[in-house]
């Protein structure tokens, strides 16, 4: 687990950019994809995951996105290698 994502876990209201999301997700191998064709939310999607995170690159990210990301990646976490 990367000190940003324990930080991330503790803090989830601090002042997230999308920045800090790419860094923890690619700790995790779990790819970020920018938005295309005018749209401003970044794609977050993992293959042992069903579901794709949608994340708005506005600063700050809300705390709801920041959950839904930590909810996510222990997610991924927990699935077997």
């Amino acid at each position: 687990m990367t000190k940003t994502f324990q930080k991330m876990k503790r803090q989830p209201a601090a002042d997230w950019t999308i920045a800090d999301v790419q860094v923890v997700c690619g700790a995790y191998d779990i790819e970020v994809v920018p938005p295309r064709g005018g749209g401003s939310h970044f794609k977050i999607r993992h293959p042992s995951q069903a579901h794709i995170l949608t994340i708005p690159a506005r600063r700050p990210i809300k705390v709801i996105y920041i959950r839904r990301l930590v909810a996510f990646i222990e997610s991924v976490e927990a699935q077997p290698s």
